[in-house]
């Protein structure tokens, strides 16, 4: 079973800065895993630690039942895709494909039915011949794919491999590593800082940020349920939209009172927030979940506030109304044909079923 454990795994620099600090992860047989974060976060530390390309710190991994803190890399049956390919330019194709085969001393004809056979699946037949130099960044993305594939491991690691490529190369190789994942039915576990990549591939995703794991879950649930205010803002685009306020009660009611407006709570949200009355709060929304009153059925004054529309941003199916209500900005996301005048007060609906609260202090979220 290609399972893949990690428990307590911290990674120690030099005067004790912790770049990966006390990571509790579980990878199960043939799931797709996002490790998703910003830069320096820690991520591809940990990547390298499974597979084995850097040393454990404290803590254990595991590879199935077995503890591999102290196994070699070559030995653990774990193949890494890395963000710069790693081909060698003076080898062809065939060769790069080939070369971890011959290094184990597999036979001359399981060498070439396995090359023939990740060549199949990538589509790369025709250029077993060429050198890298005469590839394509795409192209050169599918023979480190391949190098990988004919090993048939027992883990695919993959240290940002689009990150080199055009947004138009990426869209098709996030598309066909999707592909090869369902043929080859084993366990991936994928480093990224795209949350594109993150939410379409993986089954879960783990977000970290300053060598923590900050939340493990389906991509859904990271969305529409953040365990904190980095989650939130690290996932969807564009960010949330955050602002500070106050919780307040009036008649039985509960209210966030942002200094220029006050819209009311739903009643299934009173008992969670009821600790925070009186108290400042972040009240975070989507883009998506602000809406112009002139294209909604249904408003009360209870969720409707006034802003000032600064910019309008068509983006061909949908537009961004960048937006200020005098003591914050933010940004909603309407459809195509909605186009207010810029400088002009409008009348902004806020789903307030799809708010979220966070705790001044820690930023966890309330709500």
């Amino acid at each position: 079973m290609a399972q893949v454990s990690l428990k307590d795994v911290s990674k120690i620099r030099e005067g004790g800065v912790r770049t990966v600090d006390r990571i509790n992860l579980g990878v199960e047989n043939k799931e797709f895993l996002v490790m998703v974060g910003p830069s320096g976060c820690g991520k591809s530390t940990t990547l390298k630690m499974i597979a084995g390309l850097e040393t454990v710190s404290e803590g254990k991994i595991w590879l199935g039942d077995r503890m591999v803190n102290d196994v070699p890399a070559k030995d653990r049956n774990i193949a890494m895709v890395f963000q710069n390919y790693a081909l060698y330019p003076h080898m062809t194709v065939f060769e790069n494909m080939a070369f971890g085969l011959k290094l184990r001393h597999y036979a001359k004809d399981e060498i070439i039915r396995r090359v023939n056979e990740a060549a199949d699946i990538l589509g790369i037949k025709r250029f077993l011949e060429r050198r890298p130099k005469d590839l394509s960044g795409g192209e050169r993305q599918r023979v480190a794919l391949g190098r990988a594939i004919v090993r048939k491991p027992m883990v695919f690691l993959f240290d940002e491999p689009l990150s080199n490529l055009d947004a138009k190369m990426r869209d098709k190789m996030r598309h066909e590593i999707h592909l090869l994942r369902l043929r080859l039915q084993t366990t991936f576990i994928y480093v990224t800082h795209d949350q594109i990549e993150a939410m379409t591939l993986g089954d879960r995703i783990a977000v970290m940020k300053d060598g923590r794991l900050q939340q493990c879950a389906d991509p859904i649930t990271i969305y529409d349920k953040p365990a904190n205010k980095f989650v939130a803002s690290f996932i969807g685009s564009p960010t949330m939209n955050f602002m500070r306020g106050r919780i307040i009660k009036k008649e039985r009611k509960y209210y966030f009172d942002e200094g220029r407006f006050q819209v009311k709570l739903v009643d299934e949200m009173f008992k969670s927030i009821t600790p925070y009355e009186g108290k400042e709060v972040i009240f975070g929304i989507r883009a998506e979940n602000i809406y112009d009153k002139l294209f909604v059925s249904q408003s009360s004054p209870e969720n409707t506030i006034q802003a000032v529309c600064e910019v309008v941003e068509p983006l061909g199916s949908a537009v961004h109304l960048y937006l200020n209500s005098g003591k914050h900005k933010f940004i909603a996301r309407v459809g195509g044909h909605n186009r207010p005048e810029v400088n002009r007060d409008m009348d902004i609906v806020l789903d307030m079923s799809k708010v979220h609260f966070f705790d001044i202090e820690s930023e966890n979220t309330i709500i």
